[in-house]
């Protein structure tokens, strides 16, 4: 069952790295329109919610075993962040999606945003934030391995084994977004949202390109998987 929350600070690992989406325009002050603007995305965002949380949490028990898919939804109200979602887990284990207020602001229909919540949730359901923290001990453990064995000293041992996890929880992030991306497309069809129409907000940020240990995978692979992935559930 879904909760909202009101995310003031929020610091632990996430599965997503920040969305560089276009900032919203600053809203003017007591104006009715940007009231208007305000209670639409409001009512956009509490109506996807309600409709997208039961089917990934579906997803997710049928997926997995022994996982948390009790999702929680939180929301990030400083107004001056630039446009972020991320997956991440509480103390407890339960997964958090969190989305903040220029998120919000930045999806321009309720298909991408049931996209993005689809991929943040598909995040968690994939374990994304396990296999990218046993990639990095990996990594930091075989950086600082050989630096120990080179004979180098205390302090560039250490600098070696942050090299290594920072290199190790790179390894394998472009196959998890493209992973998230595809289940992400399953959970938002199958809510009845168009994957295809919520993922054109990747035209709109910049392509990231195929950059050795870049964090996410170019665009155009992107929007294929949707593609490919959304034409395949409708041929079903």
């Amino acid at each position: 069952m879904y909760r909202l929350t009101l995310l003031f600070a929020f610091a632990l690992l996430s599965a997503c790295a920040p969305m560089s989406l276009p900032t919203p325009a600053p809203s003017v002050a007591g104006g009715s329109e940007a009231q208007l603007r305000a209670n639409r995305a409001a009512r956009q965002f509490v109506e996807v919610v309600q409709t997208v949380e039961p089917v990934a949490e579906r997803e997710c028990r049928k997926r997995t075993t022994g996982m948390n898919c009790d999702f929680q939804i939180v929301i990030d109200d400083r107004a001056d962040l630039a446009p972020n979602a991320f997956q991440t887990v509480d103390r407890f284990g339960r997964p958090i999606l969190a989305f903040n207020i220029g998120m919000i602001n930045s999806v321009r229909n309720a298909d991408e945003l049931a996209f993005v919540m689809g991929h943040e949730a598909a995040h968690h359901i994939q374990d994304h934030l396990a296999k990218t923290r046993e990639s990095a001990t990996i990594g930091a453990v075989v950086f600082a391995g050989i630096a120990a064995i080179s004979g180098a000293e205390a302090e560039a041992v250490r600098n070696a084994e942050q090299l290594g996890a920072a290199v190790g929880a790179r390894t394998y992030s472009k196959e998890f977004e493209l992973e998230a991306d595809q289940l992400g497309t399953i959970i938002a069809y199958r809510a009845g949202f168009d994957p295809v129409n919520g993922a054109a907000f990747f035209a709109r940020i910049p392509d990231p390109g195929n950059r050795f240990l870049g964090s996410h995978p170019p665009n155009a692979a992107r929007l294929r998987i949707v593609a490919d992935t959304a034409k395949a559930l409708a041929a079903q």
